[in-house]
Parts: C-alpha cells; sequence; structure tokens
C-alpha cells in the first residue's frame, strides 16, 4: 500500500467515476467498494497504473478545480489522442494540454518529449515551442517540435 494516495471527493458519481477511470487507463482496476449508512456506494477503492485512488461520495459541498489535476505523461502523440479524447468525452478543453473530464476533473495531458522541448539547449527552440504550446489546446509533439527547430 502506498503511504500517501489520493481521495478524490463526488457528488454520488464515485462509482461510475472509478468505473470511467479504470476503463480508461490500462493496468487498472477497482479493489473495493464500501458502503455508506444509506446503502450507496461510499467509497471505491481503485488503482489506475499502480497508483491507489479512493473515490469518496462525500455530497455537493465540494468541487474540483484547476488548483488540483492528474498529469498523464504519453510516450507518443497515438497516447496523447488516446487519453485526450477519452477524458475529454463529457467535459471541456482548455489550454496547453489542460481538459476537465466530465466529472469536473483536471488533468494535464503531457507528451514526455517537454521538458525537452521547453527547456533544450537551444534558449530560441524553447522559446518557439512555448509560444506554439500556449496557442494550444490538446498538445501536438509534432507542431511543438517544428517549432522547437525553426521549422
Amino acid at each position: 500500500m502506498q503511504k500517501i494516495s489520493t481521495c478524490l471527493w463526488f457528488d454520488g458519481k464515485a462509482a461510475e467515476a472509478a468505473e470511467f477511470y479504470t476503463s480508461t487507463f490500462d493496468n487498472s482496476s477497482i479493489l473495493t467498494s464500501m458502503p455508506g449508512p444509506d446503502g450507496q456506494v461510499l467509497t471505491v477503492d481503485f488503482e489506475i497504473e499502480g497508483r491507489h485512488f479512493m473515490a469518496l461520495n462525500g455530497g455537493p459541498a465540494f468541487t474540483f478545480n484547476e488548483a488540483v489535476s492528474l498529469v498523464v505523461n504519453c510516450e507518443s502523440q497515438e497516447e496523447v489522442d488516446r487519453y485526450w479524447n477519452a477524458l475529454l468525452e463529457g467535459g471541456e478543453e482548455s489550454q496547453c494540454g489542460w481538459l476537465k473530464d466530465k466529472f469536473g476533473l483536471s488533468w494535464q495531458i503531457v507528451p514526455t518529449e517537454m521538458p525537452r522541448l521547453l527547456n533544450g539547449p537551444d534558449a530560441a527552440g524553447s522559446k518557439r515551442a512555448m509560444e506554439a504550446m500556449l496557442k494550444m489546446r490538446k498538445l501536438d509533439i509534432n507542431v511543438l517540435q517544428r517549432a522547437y527547430d525553426g521549422d
């Protein structure tokens, strides 16, 4: 068990969210669920890519905002596209690789190339890549690379 894990607060949709997230990511599963005093699901423990989460049906008192987001590091444009499209379904796009899913949780879908492009040895190339990124919603690795290269 992880020493520190993440609890996500939902208003009656904890089980639905856990099902959605575990169906979106490989190497994911629902571990356990616990009923509340009313017989409805109170918590769902689940795992995504080896990371433990708990979904809590806590009611309407709190909602998600962009102060907390989950970052998905993607090895390819296909991965960026896959996770972007899946998590965006019923949600809302934002800038620079950020989106909110249908539950209001913020995600950053980020190519693993980003640190090299934004902090590379070519300062002018990094500046161009940053300027290109700031114009994007979903990140496009090829466009960022061309900006870095000055093409």
